[in-house]
């Protein structure tokens, strides 16, 4: 489904003018009213696409200097909807044709994989990316420890979102937003000087948020138990994690912002440090029931070098 906008840059007053009067029109007091009609500053281009097991929605919005043609736009769409087609061939755990489910079954081994296919390279891309994750977060993000196996679906939505917003832009669309169920890639800006404004919701309301995040060049990721159920697991107990009722980390990249998410729903509070020692995130917590409290952290380095 797509939704596309066409509006002039500037304010269009209308033809209504004092001195442009049209007989028969005029106001009591003969004096002619003025019309002015605000439309948006540029074109929009909005993509819906039901993938992964929700809705990826597409934003691209109209660079000041320049909008590729159409014909560019439609291809740089239909690759878009490829590429997230073909990261559910591969990594789906829903697929059994699937490479992760392959892995899963037994059916291959880590050991077997080749680099030199690309599906193949792909997959030993995110094995490794998890890896690092499980090491930074003191193995509370862990895909080895879902049930039935290896599941990197925590770490892989946003990761080939991030992969959908650079394709977008490889394409000429410098102000993208790719929202995939609520993780989020964002590139360039929504309107000149503006950045991408994300509300970050609290668990218990859906109308209620615990604050908005300002990103450019950057991703937006949450994970908690309110839409899936307990679908995080903790690795050291086998249990739904418990750690956070829910957790949105901003991180520069959208697989980044997984880990972390993932990671502080199992490890809560703890987790604040995994945040802090990461250039450029920041998380906002809302701890387990029955406490009613938020809370949130960013990157501390700078600051710590400042002091050192």
């Amino acid at each position: 489904m797509t939704q596309r906008t066409d509006s002039p840059s500037n304010d269009s007053p209308s033809n209504k003018t004092p001195g442009n009067e049209t007989p028969g029109n005029e106001t009591p007091g003969n004096e002619t009213p003025t019309v002015t009609q605000r439309r948006p500053a540029g074109r929009r281009y909005t993509h819906l696409q039901e993938m992964w097991g929700t809705v990826v929605v597409i934003d691209l919005v109209e660079d000041p200097d320049e909008w590729p043609a159409d014909e560019v736009l439609e291809g740089a769409i239909t690759e878009a909807v490829e590429l997230m087609r073909w990261v559910d061939r591969v990594f789906s755990t829903y697929r059994q044709t699937s490479l992760v489910s392959a892995l899963r079954a037994g059916r291959l081994a880590e050991s077997d994989l080749d680099a030199g296919d690309p599906d193949q390279a792909s997959l030993m891309e995110v094995i490794a990316a998890c890896r690092w994750g499980r090491t930074l977060t003191a193995g509370r993000f862990d895909p080895w420890a879902a049930p039935g196996g290896f599941d990197p679906s925590g770490y892989v939505k946003g990761w080939a979102a991030e992969l959908v917003a650079d394709l977008l832009v490889g394409r000429g669309f410098g102000n993208v937003s790719v929202n995939a169920g609520g993780d989020v890639v964002t590139r360039g800006r929504p309107a000149p000087g503006e950045a991408w404004r994300i509300g970050i919701r609290h668990p218990d309301d859906p109308e209620a948020i615990i604050g908005v995040e300002e990103v450019t060049d950057g991703a937006v990721a949450t994970s908690g138990a309110y839409e899936r159920g307990d679908h995080i697991v903790d690795p050291a107990t086998g249990l739904p994690a418990t750690g956070a009722r829910s957790a949105t980390v901003v991180a520069p990249h959208a697989g980044l912002a997984e880990i972390l998410s993932t990671a502080l729903v199992v490890g809560g509070r703890d987790g604040a440090i995994w945040v802090a020692s990461q250039h450029g995130c920041r998380a906002h917590v809302v701890d387990p029931a029955p406490a009613m409290t938020a809370w949130s952290t960013s990157w501390i380095g700078d600051r710590l070098q400042a002091v050192g």
